[in-house]
Order: C-alpha cells, then structure tokens, then sequence
C-alpha cells in the first residue's frame, strides 16, 4: 500500500498524540511489529519489535511521568517523516546514575521516521545528553558529564 506524505505525517501525529496521552495500545494500529529504532543517545537501549519500543517508552514514562513532546517542525519526502521536538518532564526516576531530581526537563530532539505499509517501520532519534542532564540541574553549566 502507497501512502502519500500527508498521511505519513498524520501517521506521526497519531504516534505523538499516543505517546503523550500514554496510550500505547494505540501502537498495535500505527507500529510495524518488527519496528526498529536507532539512538545514538541511548547506546545500551535496543529496540527491535513493537514489545520492545512499548517498553522504553513506559520507562521513559517511568522517569518523567508528567512527559509531554511537542512537535515544533514536521516534514516528510517519500516514506521518511523528519520531525523537530521539545521535550518537557519533571524527572521523578533514576537516570542511569542520576538520582531523581524532582526538577523538570526541557530539551530539544530530532527524529526521522520511515513508513512502511502505513506503520512506522524505523526511527532514527537523537538529543544533547549533556543538554538534558544539564536542564535537571545533574551537571553544572559547562560541565561535560565526564
């Protein structure tokens, strides 16, 4: 099946607007069950099915219960969907080594989606790690986390 661009981003949309009102029962609908996701900012994380992505994202809302994701840019060619994002929680869980905080974060993202069969098949999601660590107050300004 042939989806045109604006049904690509509406796809996007449908995947944002799950994410934020924590309804990942939504993703059986609009997640390719063998979905894969690439993020150089969570190296250790692997995500290779939709199990999986629901997952990291319950432990993501783990972390940063209050998590709301606002697409500021959204453009698609072909079966690639390109998004720009702000990032805002309070951090109530453990990062790693990083204690909960009871601070709240604000970080920017960027991620490509790819569609397949009118699913997301694949993301590429990247952000600043020192940006967000710095955000909840974790590193000093300029401080490199080392």
């Amino acid at each position: 099946m042939t989806t045109t661009t604006e049904q690509n981003k509406e796809l996007i949309q449908r995947f944002w607007e799950a994410m934020n009102k924590r309804q990942l029962e939504t993703l059986d609908d609009i997640v390719a069950r063998d979905v894969v996701r690439h993020c150089q900012a969570t190296p250790d994380i692997e995500v290779r099915s939709l199990d999986q992505l629901k997952d990291f994202l319950g432990q993501d809302t783990d972390v940063f219960p209050d998590s709301i994701q606002t697409i500021t840019l959204l453009i698609a060619e072909g079966d690639l969907v390109a998004v720009w994002a702000t990032y805002e929680g309070t951090q109530t869980g453990a990062i790693g080594s990083f204690p909960p905080k009871g601070a709240r974060a604000q970080f920017d993202f960027g991620a490509v989606f790819r569609v397949e069969n009118s699913k997301i098949a694949e993301s590429w999601v990247t952000w600043d790690n020192m940006a967000m660590l710095r955000s909840l107050g974790h590193l000093e300004d300029g401080a490199s986390g080392e």
